[in-house]
């Protein structure tokens, strides 16, 4: 009995001690832990916290952390009023952890040279400057085909056909005879001599103007005897692009008998896109790529832009003249065309992937810090297939979204922060921006800074509630600082929590905005009575 009363004291004994102890030292701590929260101490002393608020402006504060509606995190607040991290109007700020379930992605602007190939589609076709038509000058007959195939290869100065003409005849028969005056008077003198060469001429050059050669001439002059009929032959070699000639048949002056095609060289016929018909320019080099030969690429040079616009296909026709080795190159074939354009210089250039382009405004996300991007409206120049000039509004380093942009519009109230670039122009959002993004509210949260917007507050009584469209209709009094009478009318709710405040024939006290001309939305509701709620 002894020894437990013994035990017994000395346990009261130690208990009263470390008691005492922790009362003496527990207010110099907690101060301590205070002063290391709240003040500014060494560079590691942390921030007294106060609260959470809405990240979207409502009146709606929470002592431990949460997510609204739209599943976007509460923003602490402390001690002095400085947010977590407070970002400018500007600005639009998403959690790390929501930046790392989108994929955003950003990468610095940078100057570079932006080099550029434009791709055309075109078609092989023969050089018109290559191509021979064989035409007789007089009327006859087709005797004898030498060439009688479409497509077949001539070499210059190669048979093509033989033909009759009784006016050929006719006419070197005359020529002989004139010949052989002149040689008769050649003693003779005086006016007859002269008269008879004059003939003699006439009829010479009467054959040459039929197209009748020189060797074939000095034949009939050396021999004096006319020939039947006159082998026409091909003036170039090439292939035969067209054959009317039949043999037996009948043809008259003008008649185009052969089309001889040199194909040594070729043309491309290129459709270049209206957008890209400023970059080219003649004189150009041109990679010339066919699919039937894959492994080959043909170089030419531009040598024309064709002057008018097809208006089916907003193309222009650009003129490519290369080479045909080997004649690799049909007419009718398809062509790939690429045009390499050389940039003048080096210039600020972000991906092509940055750029969110309303139609109206062009506009760049650019990171300021984890979590926070400022969206900036930009100048945009000449164009790559990856990059794109940034004229203005971006700086060379400067951090931009390249991807998951448009999920970062989608997740935050994107105009809002557009409205800070100091522009009335509307900027469109996605529907998902839309249905994803509140108005701020009119209300001023304690330590989150000045309300943004003008709010009203009015008492009424609610008539219906609309939960599909998210509007509410209440029979409100009169609203001095909009000077309105009293009367009904219909209400947006700024969430959905606040539409299930908000019953059929209950009295409440709302406060709201004008989000845009004569859109009124209601950010927060409270029972009319204050006793209602106990």
């Amino acid at each position: 009995m002894v020894v437990g009363v013994l035990v017994a004291v000395i346990a009261a004994g130690g208990g009263y001690w470390l008691g005492h102890k922790g009362a003496a030292s527990g207010p110099q701590e907690t101060a301590a832990a205070t002063a290391g929260v709240g003040g500014t101490g060494t560079a590691g002393a942390q921030r007294k916290l106060l609260y959470y608020r809405n990240p979207m402006g409502l009146p709606d504060t929470s002592p431990t952390p949460k997510k609204d509606p739209m599943g976007m995190d509460y923003i602490a607040v402390y001690a002095g009023g400085a947010d977590e991290e407070t970002a400018p109007a500007n600005q639009v700020r998403i959690s790390t952890e929501k930046v790392q379930k989108l994929g955003v992605r950003t990468e610095a602007a940078q100057l570079r040279a932006l080099d550029k190939a434009v791709r055309a589609s075109g078609r092989i076709e023969p050089d018109e400057r290559r191509v021979y038509a064989i035409t007789p000058k007089f009327e006859g007959y087709v005797e004898r085909l030498h060439a009688n195939v479409t497509g077949q290869a001539v070499g210059k100065g190669q048979a093509l056909f033989e033909v009759y003409s009784p006016e050929l005849v006719s006419a070197q028969r005359e020529y002989a005879i004139a010949v052989q005056g002149v040689t008769t008077l050649k003693d003779a003198g005086g006016q007859a001599q002269s008269g008879m060469r004059q003939l003699a001429d006439a009829s010479l050059q009467r054959l040459r103007n039929w197209d009748i050669s020189e060797a074939q001439i000095k034949a009939l002059t050396q021999s004096g005897a006319t020939t039947r009929t006159l082998t026409f032959r091909s003036p170039v070699s090439g292939i035969v692009m067209e054959k009317k000639a039949v043999q037996g048949m009948r043809f008259m002056p003008g008649e185009a008998l052969y089309q001889i095609a040199d194909l040594s060289a070729v043309w491309v016929i290129a459709d270049v896109f209206e957008q890209d018909i400023g970059l080219v320019k003649n004189g150009a080099q041109a990679t010339v790529r066919i699919n039937a030969y894959p492994d080959k690429a043909f170089a030419g040079r531009v040598t024309y832009v064709y002057p008018t616009l097809k208006a089916e296909t907003r193309t222009v026709a650009v003129r490519v003249e290369l080479a045909n080795p080997g004649l690799l190159l049909k007419p009718g074939m398809f062509a790939q065309v690429e045009l390499p354009i050389t940039a003048k210089g080096q210039v600020v250039t972000v991906p092509v992937s940055a750029v969110i382009d309303s139609g109206t405004r062009q506009i760049v996300l650019i990171q300021q810090a984890p979590g926070r991007f400022e969206p900036r409206e930009v100048k945009l120049g000449a164009r790559s297939d990856t990059h794109v000039e940034v004229r203005d509004g971006v700086k060379e380093g400067e951090q931009v979204v390249v991807a998951a942009n448009f999920l970062i519009d989608a997740e935050s109230n994107l105009k809002a922060a557009l409205g800070g670039l100091g522009s009335s122009a509307p900027v469109p959002a996605p529907a998902a921006a839309a249905s994803a993004a509140p108005a701020m509210a009119a209300q001023t949260v304690p330590g989150a800074g000045p309300a943004k917007t003008v709010g009203h507050q009015a008492t009424g009584t609610v008539d219906s509630v609309d939960l599909k469209a998210g509007t509410v209709s209440l029979n409100h009094g009169p609203i001095a600082s909009l000077k309105w009478p009293a009367m009904t009318m219909e209400f947006k709710a700024a969430n959905a929590a606040l539409l299930q405040a908000l019953k059929t024939g209950s009295k409440v006290t709302v406060e709201f905005i004008e989000r845009q001309p004569g859109e009124w939305v209601i950010t927060s509701v409270q029972p009319a009575d204050p006793h209602a709620a106990h």
